[in-house]
Formats: C-alpha cells, sequence, structure tokens
C-alpha cells in the first residue's frame, strides 16, 4: 500500500506495525494500535522500531496516551500490562 510513513512522513509502499507486538498483538488489532511505517523507520533502519527499543517504546508512549484519554491508565495497565510512560 503506498501511503505516508506515520513516523517520518515519507511517501512510498508502507509495511503494517503493530505498536505492541507479540503477545499483545490481537490488542493491538482490537483497539487499532497498527500504524503504516515506511521499510526504514519499520524495519531496515539503525532507529527503526525493530532495530531501536526507544523509537519502539516512543511509538508505545504515543499509543499509551492516546488510549489513556479515553479509557484511563488503569485501563491500559490491565490490557498491556506495562506502563510505556
Amino acid at each position: 500500500m503506498i501511503g505516508e510513513c506515520h513516523l517520518c512522513g515519507m511517501w512510498c509502499n508502507l509495511e503494517r506495525h503493530h505498536v505492541f507486538g507479540a503477545a499483545n498483538r490481537k490488542h493491538s488489532e482490537r483497539w487499532g494500535m497498527v500504524v503504516d511505517l515506511c521499510p526504514t523507520c519499520h524495519r531496515t533502519g539503525r532507529r527503526s522500531v525493530h532495530q531501536s527499543r526507544e523509537a519502539a517504546d516512543r511509538l508505545k508512549a504515543e499509543y499509551q496516551r492516546l488510549f489513556e484519554l479515553v479509557h484511563g491508565h488503569d485501563e491500559f495497565m490491565k490490557i498491556f500490562g506495562r506502563n510505556y510512560l
């Protein structure tokens, strides 16, 4: 799919990224915490979310803030089990 990368704004073929992966992948799907990223921001770049824990945690913190605006901190912790703020 061609579009704009959520992180860098580059227009290119995008890849889908679940903000909270592994055991929380289904929760990411359910709560709409899936973003489109260019290959560099997703997996190939040194500072990509799959290469840099700092980059991944920044994205997680962004989505935790958005979730908590509507559902609150306790609900986030109940579902995702870790605080990224």
